[in-house]
């Protein structure tokens, strides 16, 4: 039995196991269902307008030039430390949005291949970061917390730390 078998049944059984928990302990399953339903729609509109001024952001920052004079200010140290130019992208890119880095990232697979240098980079980081300012932003503002106090500066000291690891363990080990 492979993967794919296995999950086509297991959702099904996560379900039944649930309902046969609900009919156990005596709770009306529909009505806490409905009572759910209810609650995400209602965090969907409180997490909406953070999500909007998220995608506007990011919409915003790939479609001018920053990134191409960010990358031209810092190529020297770049350069210096080999650093190869083709990742900085993905790497400026996946603490803000995890779908563009995640694009990034085939685009990186699809030109360099997978088991390339700079593939094997990208995918350590893909795995290795977080979307710092995605998670900052949309779960902050969806409750209201205005102040971030260092949540934001230790998120991109651990991402930046990260990144650099990733470069420096494919460049050991591969």
């Amino acid at each position: 039995m492979n993967f794919v078998t296995l999950g086509n049944y297991l959702l099904p059984v996560v379900v039944f196991l649930i309902i046969a928990v609900a009919l156990y302990k005596k709770v009306s399953l529909f009505d806490v269902f409905i009572e759910g339903a209810k609650e995400g729609i209602s965090l969907g509109f409180q997490v909406f307008p953070c999500l909007l001024g998220m995608i506007f952001g990011i919409n915003l920052l790939l479609r001018s030039n920053l990134i191409s004079d960010i990358f031209g200010f810092f190529s020297p140290l770049f350069t210096l430390f080999r650093v190869p130019k083709e990742i900085l992208p993905l790497a400026l890119i996946r603490p803000i949005s995890g779908n563009a880095s995640f694009a990034m990232m085939i685009d990186i697979f699809k030109t360099y291949g997978v088991d390339s240098y700079l593939g094997r980079i990208a995918a350590v980081m893909q795995g290795a970061t977080d979307t710092t300012i995605y998670v900052i932003s949309l779960y902050f503002g969806s409750i209201g917390i205005k102040n971030i106090r260092y949540a934001l500066k230790a998120g991109l000291f651990a991402d930046f730390i990260t990144l650099v690891v990733s470069i420096l363990l494919v460049s050991i080990f591969f």
